[in-house]
């Protein structure tokens, strides 16, 4: 997940026709890089060798369903309280239940490593003991409001270790452009 400093994962307003809201695209300008020799593409190949996405419906939706491929072909679980109507398109499934939707993706992603999308999907897996890792890429920016990423989390802690710090390459001649990529083992 892309994080502003202050814990913002989309800017205020965000909706279908503004999917990171007001200002929020501006998490994702290290992904300018990720065709360039150094940390960010190293961290976007390894998001692209994900072999299943959890994601929540409302990311879902705001990312345009992502034209029914988010990478790949590989299969997209959809956590949502509803399933609706009309069917998903391609390797795409709505699931209801947290677990269920943690098993399905595992079992989908084999050995490969399973990526999770949205705000709200990242905070259920966490409270039902489902997420194993956490990977943040840490803007330098404060967005000071929106949508974010841990704010229905229960009171109780959840410890984290950190296995991985990685830093934009040194020649990004813009400090604002830097970005610190976090992986996290939740404990």
């Amino acid at each position: 997940m892309t994080v502003s400093v202050d814990g913002y994962v989309a800017g205020p307003a965000d909706g279908v026709d503004a999917p990171m809201g007001a200002g929020g695209f501006r998490l994702f300008n290290w992904l300018d890089r990720r065709h360039e020799p150094g940390p960010d593409n190293q961290v976007y190949t390894e998001m692209l060798a994900t072999r299943a996405v959890i994601s929540g419906r409302r990311t879902y939706e705001h990312a345009g369903r992502w034209h029914g491929d988010h990478h790949d072909g590989v299969p997209v679980f959809v956590l949502t309280h509803d399933v609706p109507d009309d069917p998903p398109p391609g390797a795409v499934r709505y699931v209801t239940d947290v677990r269920g939707c943690a098993a399905q993706a595992r079992a989908a992603a084999g050995d490969a490593d399973v990526m999770v999308h949205g705000a709200g999907a990242a905070q259920a897996l966490l409270r039902a003991g489902e997420l194993d890792e956490l990977e943040l890429h840490l803007v330098p920016v404060l967005l000071g409001q929106g949508r974010r990423l841990f704010e229905h989390l229960p009171a109780e802690h959840v410890e984290l270790e950190l296995v991985r710090r990685l830093m934009s390459a040194p020649e990004v001649p813009d400090p604002a452009q830097q970005v610190t990529h976090l992986r996290y083992r939740v404990r």
